[in-house]
């Protein structure tokens, strides 16, 4: 028993030393974003990773996301036989799960997985290569030149992601009803605009920009403590994201219960 209480003491006071060194980072890399405009050739590029090269991935996730929501939709009413009931109600319930929950969280995951790992990868691989030594060496900040990119390519790009997945999920989610239970286009979208609540999509957007900035944050922070050269870059990956995946599903249990 006494081994076992240890090792839960052990572990907490790691976490809590990881969660306080992350804090750190997080104002050190915030203190730099004055200095986005001097520095825009790196948020750009940045924001291209994020962004433009991750789309055509967030819209394969988004238009299969609506698609399943409104099939798990459908078949819950139709197994009870209300879907001639429900009709009215269904574009609307989709929306709202898809605003809130789906595309938020499932798009942070696909970023988690496609970014975060690359950022971690990328930082690791200069520290294990001793480029972060140079880059002191020639008195540039790290926060500077690789943490506040990222972090503010992140922040920006997520919403962005998260509207378009919202859009392609919509399209899915009709296409599926429509094939399935021959909707037809008025009065699915009928249906989202009659129910439609501009909070839903505000607390999808925010939820975005903190699982964006998150996501960064973990692996800038990952990245930078890489050690033990290529395969300590692998393990960081594996990390980085494994950790971002654990803060974005703790995060929304946090805003579920919150908001």
């Amino acid at each position: 028993m006494r081994t076992f209480l240890v090792w839960i003491g052990s572990k907490t006071i790691a976490f809590l030393g990881h969660f306080g060194s992350m804090l750190v980072l997080l104002w050190r890399v915030l203190r730099y974003v004055p200095h986005a405009i001097r520095d825009r050739h790196l948020v750009f590029q940045q924001m291209a990773l994020v962004g433009a090269d991750s789309l055509p991935l967030v819209v394969l996730v988004g238009s299969f996301t609506g698609a399943i929501a409104a099939l798990q939709a459908t078949n819950l009413f139709a197994k009870f036989n209300l879907i001639a009931i429900a009709r009215p109600y269904i574009g609307g319930s989709i929306a709202t799960v898809v605003f809130t929950e789906l595309t938020p969280v499932l798009t942070a995951l696909v970023i988690a997985g496609r970014v975060g790992g690359a950022i971690a990868a990328q930082i690791g691989t200069m520290a294990v290569s001793e480029q972060l030594d140079a880059l002191e060496m020639m008195a540039i900040d790290r926060n500077r030149y690789l943490g506040m990119p990222r972090v503010l390519a992140a922040l920006t790009m997520m919403p962005v992601l998260a509207v378009f997945s919202n859009v392609v999920a919509l399209v899915g989610a009709f296409v599926l009803t429509a094939l399935k239970f021959d909707f037809s286009a008025a009065m699915f979208f009928d249906s989202i605009v009659r129910f439609f609540r501009t909070s839903e999509v505000t607390i999808g957007l925010i939820k975005s920009l903190v699982f964006g900035g998150t996501t960064s944050l973990v692996g800038c922070y990952v990245g930078m403590q890489t050690r033990g050269g290529a395969e300590g870059v692998g393990n960081s990956t594996v990390r980085a994201f494994t950790i971002s995946a654990a803060a974005i599903l703790v995060l929304d249990a946090l805003f579920g219960y919150v908001v």
